[in-house]
C-alpha cells in the first residue's frame, strides 16, 4: 500500500498565497506569529482572517515563540487556528494544560535537530502531543532561530526519530523541488514542511508550487 505524504506550506501571509497552497494540493499552511527571527512574519489580526477562510480538511497551523501554556492559549485565542505549532521549548506550564483549554486544537512541537540527544528529548515529548516537527532552527543562539532557515539537518537523526515514536512527524529544513524526492525516501516522514523553498523575494511562487508538489507525488513510500 502507498503512504501519502502530506504537505504543509508554510510562511503563508495572505490568503492569496493560502489558496495557491490549497490549489496544488497541500493539506496544511502555516501562519507565523510573533518572532525573534525569520520569515513569513505576520499579525494575528491577519492570521485570524486568513485562518477563517480556509475551508475544512485544510489545517491552519499558527506557529507560536511563546514558551509558557498560558501565553500559547492566549495567542491561540487571538487566531482561533485548528493547530498550534510550538516552535521554542515548553517552559512554563504543560501540553495538558494547554489541551485542557483548547479542547479539539491540535499541538504540534518542533524538534530542532541538532544531534542524538534530539531523539530522546523527541520520544519524551511524542507522547503528549499529536505530532512533531523536525526543523533546522537554533534556539540557544542570542537571536533564536526558530525555523525558516532554509538549512538542512542531519536527515539520519530523523529518520531514527520517525522510526522511535508513535505519532506523525513532519520534516522541515531547507527543501525544495530538488531535494524532497531524496528527503521523503530517506526520513519516511509523515509529511514534509516547506517555506523558503518555494519563494522568491518573499513571495510564494507557483511554478516552484508546482514542481515541489509533483516532486512529492512521483515519491512512493511502501507500508
Amino acid at each position: 500500500m502507498l503512504k501519502k505524504i502530506h504537505v504543509k506550506i508554510c510562511c503563508i501571509k495572505n490568503i492569496k498565497e493560502a489558496r495557491l497552497a490549497i490549489r496544488y494540493g497541500a493539506s496544511a499552511i502555516g501562519l507565523v506569529g510573533k518572532m525573534p527571527s525569520g520569515p513569513g512574519i505576520i499579525s494575528d489580526k491577519r492570521i485570524k482572517r486568513i485562518a477563517e477562510k480556509i475551508p475544512p480538511p485544510i489545517a491552519t497551523f499558527l506557529l507560536t515563540s511563546e514558551t509558557s501554556a498560558d501565553k500559547i492559549i492566549a495567542h491561540h485565542k487571538r487566531v482561533n487556528t485548528n493547530t498550534i505549532q510550538i516552535v521554542d521549548e515548553l517552559q512554563d506550564g504543560s501540553y495538558k494544560d494547554i489541551k485542557r483549554a483548547l479542547p479539539g486544537v491540535k499541538l504540534v512541537q518542533v524538534i530542532h535537530v541538532k544531534n542524538q540527544k534530539s531523539i530522546e528529548k523527541a520520544i519524551g515529548i511524542s507522547q503528549n502531543v499529536d505530532a512533531l516537527l523536525l526543523d533546522s532552527g537554533n534556539p540557544n543562539q542570542a537571536i533564536k532561530e526558530l525555523g525558516g532557515t532554509g538549512k538542512i539537518h542531519n536527515w539520519e537523526i530523523s529518520k531514527k526519530i520517525v522510526k522511535k515514536v508513535a505519532c506523525p512527524v513532519f520534516l522541515a529544513g531547507g527543501l525544495n523541488h530538488v531535494n524532497i524526492k531524496r528527503a521523503i525516501q530517506k526520513v519516511e516522514p509523515f509529511g514534509v514542511d516547506v517555506c523558503s523553498g518555494l519563494r522568491a523575494d518573499g513571495n510564494l511562487i507557483s511554478n516552484k508550487v508546482a514542481r515541489f508538489m509533483e516532486k512529492v507525488r512521483e515519491t512512493n513510500i511502501t507500508y
